[in-house]
């Protein structure tokens, strides 16, 4: 029976310390805006600017019989 109510103590405190942190969340402002983020995506930040070659990701093919040398 003990265990049971410690158990209840234990889930009441850690719901209650996530509806503190969800009401600190509010009210810092974590979700505001939340269309900005979705539409920031479909944009780019520097329309006129060109990647350079040096830009591009780098992928190096290697073979099933070459393995990776350990650390």
């Amino acid at each position: 029976m003990n265990v049971i109510l410690y158990l209840l103590a234990a889930s009441l405190l850690l719901g209650g310390g996530g509806l503190a942190l969800f009401l600190w969340s509010l009210r810092s402002g974590q979700y505001d805006d939340m269309d900005g983020a979705a539409q920031r995506i479909l944009f780019d930040d520097e329309p006129n600017a060109r990647r350079s070659d040096s830009d591009e990701p780098t992928v190096i093919a290697r073979s099933k019989n070459q393995h990776l040398p350990s650390p």
